[in-house]
């Protein structure tokens, strides 16, 4: 996936302040807060996985190169973004975020922007 400029993400927070929540918005902001958690925290040792959008392996620590990593995180894509974006906290958002394995909290590498 192609970097998206500032100016893009920017426009598509602002779409999504608005109430879009389209495909069109929500699919290349996930992609774009994935990536920006690999550059912060590369690994492979933390699955992130945002369907029907996504997924990431970050996070340093033990590599598995097939089947179930050993930590797995899973929520959907306006959760996702708004842990990215910092206007929601890791603590708030467990209801709605399935993390399992050692290195699962994704507290210490969050907000991403």
């Amino acid at each position: 996936m192609t970097a998206l400029t500032p100016e893009v993400v920017q426009g598509l927070l602002d779409r999504l302040d608005e109430g879009d929540t389209s495909r069109e918005v929500l699919k290349p902001l996930t992609k774009h807060f994935l990536s920006a958690l690999v550059d912060k925290a590369p690994g492979r040792s933390v699955e992130v996985r945002v369907p029907p959008f996504a997924a990431a392996q970050c996070i340093e620590g033990a590599t598995h190169t097939r089947g179930t990593p050993p930590a797995v995180v899973e929520t959907d894509a306006e959760t996702w973004i708004a842990l990215a974006r910092g206007t929601l906290s890791w603590s708030d958002a467990a209801p709605r975020v399935h993390a399992s394995g050692e290195r699962s909290d994704l507290s210490p590498h969050l907000p991403l922007a």
